[in-house]
């Protein structure tokens, strides 16, 4: 069978987890904590970034410290998992949905406007399989409204948007290390933060509401609580594990468009005689090939190329099912204007085997059953 994930693993990892053993510092914030936040400060260029538990703790991060409250609203797109939604969600904030763009999958900018209104409070872009969403008008239309920004980078992790890191554009980046993505902890994530004014409380509510960051980089002789918080530090074993790939991230990413440009070498000729339809990349975007999907005609002959790949030990896996469409994106958010691609693209979706360690000839094998299956 070829699986459709296998979690990275460089062969490192192991080494470092001991280190973090024999170091007797498991738990949050230490070397490899720090290590993994000064590396990637220095390659997203990000002013700050703090490791987290997953990033659907950095977004709840993020909205605790834009004060998200009851009654204010949030944009973003319903294709997304739930993950984007609920940390607004839990704030008492109401969701609000705009309809996606058929090409990249991503919120479509040209809706956001609309969706504004005196409660609107955020927008949250998602940069949909690692493929950056049009943040120049995003920007400008923060800008204009006096809206925070939230990137949930989740997938985005060495993608960029016009020479700037994925996570770095807007107020906030919520970044995952889930065992999914290209580089993982396990379950892990980070904040990325670009106002420096942010940062104290950031740490503070990373730290269960105390100062003990400060404490610990020797500001002040104790600490003690000082604001509400929670626990969003990783143990640094799962640091480590983090770290051993962040040392390998280009060589790991430049396997990845090795894999995504094969993919797509060999599935085009079915594009080109309009069969499939596959993933595109505006200009100003380098993606990290997070994914590779491509489109169906509709959900059925989705749902039968999916069972034809199983029988060929193939697993392939569709994605998201619309927020807006579920029982909890029902009764905490709405949908702006007309879904006219949201549901019908996730119905076409489908993702096909990605993940460093996938072989070439696997790669061609998976192709020629697709080209099989439509010739």
């Amino acid at each position: 069978m070829i699986h459709f994930n296998i979690p990275p693993y460089t062969g490192k990892e192991k080494d470092y987890i001991q280190q973090a053993i024999e170091n007797h510092k498991i738990c949050g914030d230490g070397e490899f904590t720090k290590k993994c936040s000064h590396w990637l400060e220095e390659k997203t260029g990000t002013k700050k970034a703090l490791l987290t538990t997953s990033c659907t703790h950095a977004t709840e991060m993020a909205a605790i410290l834009l004060n998200i409250g009851e009654g204010d609203e949030v944009i973003m797109p319903a294709y997304t998992f739930v993950s984007t939604a609920d940390a607004f969600v839990m704030r008492g904030a109401k969701v609000v949905f705009v309809d996606i763009r058929p090409d990249t999958m991503n919120l479509d900018e040209n809706l956001i406007e609309a969706a504004i209104t005196e409660k609107t409070k955020a927008i949250v872009p998602v940069h949909y399989a690692g493929v950056a969403c049009e943040m120049d008008k995003i920007m400008e239309i923060a800008k204009k409204y006096h809206l925070a920004v939230v990137e949930d980078a989740a997938q985005g992790m060495m993608a960029s948007y016009k020479g700037k890191a994925l996570g770095t554009i807007g107020d906030f980046g919520c970044i995952s290390f889930h065992e999914t993505k290209n580089y993982s902890m396990g379950e892990g994530g980070a904040l990325f933060i670009q106002d420096k004014n942010y940062i104290e409380n950031a740490e503070i509510i990373r730290e269960k509401g105390t100062n003990r960051s400060k404490f610990f980089r020797g500001q002040i002789d104790k600490y003690t609580w000082v604001n509400y918080g929670s626990s969003y530090l990783p143990s640094d074993m799962n640091a480590a594990y983090l770290y051993a790939q962040l040392e390998c991230a280009d060589k790991i990413n430049i396997e990845r468009i090795n894999l995504w440009n094969l993919y797509y070498k060999n599935l085009k000729p079915l594009q080109d005689s309009k069969k499939i339809e596959l993933p595109v990349v505006p200009n100003g975007c380098i993606h990290n090939a997070h994914m590779f999907y491509i489109k169906t005609k509709d959900i059925k002959e989705r749902t039968k190329l999916i069972q034809y790949l199983k029988e060929n030990q193939i697993l392939a896996v569709f994605h998201y099912i619309p927020l807006h469409t579920a029982p909890a994106g029902i009764k905490f958010g709405r949908f702006s204007g007309e879904d006219l691609y949201t549901t019908r693209e996730s119905e076409r979706l489908l993702r096909l085997p990605m993940y460093y360690g996938l072989r070439q000839n696997q790669i061609e094998y998976i192709c020629s059953k697709i080209m099989r299956f439509y010739c």
